[in-house]
């Protein structure tokens, strides 16, 4: 028999700063399976041992090689049968992906690059995109079912984010970049927000530090949650939790029977 499970995605930027402030305690209150965090920006020897401990016997950690730098973490109260961390996707060696199995399903917690740096690592962040696909389709053809959570750095459509036209020409709305989220999409993978709530406006996960951008609600969407075809009469709910401060980010999740 199924049973409903609720996964929560979060890009900490810092979780060391995070925790520092004390804006862990929800996670506590709520209680979800499995916590994704990205951009965690430390080692497993530099985050504190009983973060989550208590509830999150699992805690698979991927810090990048260079220090105070991405870096991506599960925290789960279920046992996976198997872990990874893609180094043939990850080929800068950043930290970006953890891996983990559940039975059939294959759950992704990515931290996608950043193309706003220059032409070569915005070429770096398409190819990345591509080297994923292409896995998670070799998953899919071996009857897998998947799960993708996670920043994906792209705000997909014009909805997507406060003002679509002056972004136009800026890394996180190109269309080039837009386009391999269509891609994904023709695949066989489903929005789960946009499946949950169709074109609701003013959903955003991440907003500047820059002028007050996030009590104006000037923000993207770029932090998602995309699960595979088999997968959609399972899913329940998705979510964007724009109250929960303490990163630049806010929390998304969804409530999956699995």
């Amino acid at each position: 028999m199924a049973e409903s499970i609720e996964i929560i995605s979060w890009n900490v930027n810092g979780i060391r700063a995070v925790a520092e402030k004390g804006a862990f305690s929800w996670i506590e209150e709520r209680a979800p399976h499995i916590v994704c965090f990205q951009e965690i920006k430390a080692t497993a020897d530099q985050i504190p041992e009983n973060l989550f401990a208590e509830r999150y016997p699992i805690r698979t950690i991927n810090s990048a090689a260079k220090k105070g730098y991405s870096g991506t973490m599960i925290a789960s109260e279920l046992e996976p049968h198997y872990c990874d961390c893609r180094a043939d996707i990850d080929l800068l060696d950043e930290g970006r992906i953890v891996e983990h199995h559940y039975g059939n399903i294959a759950l992704f917690n990515v931290y996608f690059p950043n193309g706003q740096k220059d032409e070569e690592r915005l070429a770096y962040k398409l190819e990345f995109y591509e080297r994923f696909l292409a896995y998670c389709e070799s998953l899919r053809s071996e009857g897998k079912s998947i799960i993708i959570c996670g920043d994906v750095n792209t705000a997909h459509r014009e909805i997507d984010l406060k003002n679509p036209k002056s972004n136009e020409k800026t890394s996180g709305f190109l269309p080039i970049e837009r386009e391999w989220i269509d891609k994904l999409l023709s695949h066989g993978y489903i929005d789960t927000f946009r499946h949950i709530h169709g074109d609701k406006e003013g959903e955003y996960s991440w907003w500047s530090y820059r002028f007050s951008a996030r009590a104006k609600n000037v923000g993207w969407r770029i932090d998602y949650f995309f699960v595979s075809e088999d997968l959609r009469d399972a899913l329940e709910d998705a979510f964007i939790l724009q109250e929960i401060m303490g990163s630049d980010h806010c929390p998304v999740g969804i409530r999956i029977a699995i």
